[in-house]
């Protein structure tokens, strides 16, 4: 993922820049101008990374693109979910293979569990990334809240745990994660309740969404639409369970724990890949 944080960097600047505008699109021409490039640089910039025009692209950052997805990309969850999956899941090309902790075990706050760590790049900045034998745990966005905030909001969460830094033994599992390609394993840590919820986020394909009320349904718990949103919240393995996807009801982007903007970039990478991929579709 080579030069994946400067992307991101030109991303969040690009939203800003948009935002500005209150949903008069930018030219590439002023949005050259505004990032002090050039029109052909900014151009292989997007282009690079997420595969359509600056133009286009602006379509998927703007503020009212929630509730468009609402409106034509919303995913009903079925009540597959309420006696719980398989365990594997094919999303795309990425397949996922899971299991979760026992509720003794999550008692335990991560006593006699390793931990192992590492930072990489991503298209949405730098990511730390958390695994033990059985699979990812974590997967923290920094962009926004900066490494020392994403590291010691992980190690809090499994106190007793021993944490060893080694990147290249998490390294396969992470990049499918980040890239939706190939075979990762996931450890889901926490509550019944929690991954009760994250087992039904699996279920949300990219490009889609849907909101935390349908969630809180698909579960059984119609009424405990705050808790349902607590533990979205709460999901520790960012991207791979795709919080990012649960919406208000009225199209509001809601929360994101690792800071909205990057919530936003993540929606919008989707949908611009996603409308990629049905074009060339079209045109075979």
């Amino acid at each position: 993922m080579e030069h994946a944080p400067y992307h991101y960097d030109v991303m969040a600047r690009a939203i800003a820049l948009i935002d500005d505008r209150a949903g008069a699109p930018l030219s590439l021409t002023e949005l050259a101008e505004s990032l002090g490039m050039s029109t052909s640089h900014v151009q292989r910039v997007f282009t690079t990374w997420v595969g359509v025009s600056p133009k286009r692209y602006q379509q998927f950052l703007a503020l009212d693109h929630a509730r468009e997805l609402l409106r034509n990309n919303f995913t009903t969850l079925d009540t597959a979910a309420k006696v719980g999956l398989s365990g594997s899941s094919r999303l795309h090309d990425l397949f996922i293979r899971w299991e979760a902790m026992t509720p003794g075990e999550f008692a335990r706050k991560g006593d006699g569990l390793t931990v192992f760590w590492g930072w990489f790049d991503s298209p949405f900045g730098p990511v730390l990334s958390m695994a033990t034998h059985k699979g990812l745990c974590g997967l923290a966005f920094a962009a926004e809240s900066g490494p020392q905030a994403a590291m010691a909001d992980l190690t809090a969460r499994w106190p007793a745990a021993t944490y060893i830094e080694a990147p290249d033994s998490i390294v396969e599992w992470t990049q499918a994660a980040l890239t939706g390609v190939g075979e990762a394993r996931l450890l889901m840590i926490g509550t019944p309740l929690q991954i009760q919820v994250w087992e039904a986020l699996l279920r949300i394909p990219s490009g889609h969404v849907t909101t935390y009320s349908e969630i809180a349904k698909c579960i059984g718990r119609d009424r405990a639409v705050r808790a349902v949103g607590t533990a979205v919240g709460r999901n520790p393995v960012s991207l791979l369970i795709p919080c990012h996807r649960a919406l208000r009801k009225s199209g509001a982007l809601g929360g994101y724990h690792w800071g909205l903007p990057v919530k936003r970039t993540l929606l919008a990478w989707e949908s611009a890949r996603e409308t990629q991929s049905l074009d060339q579709r079209n045109l075979a």
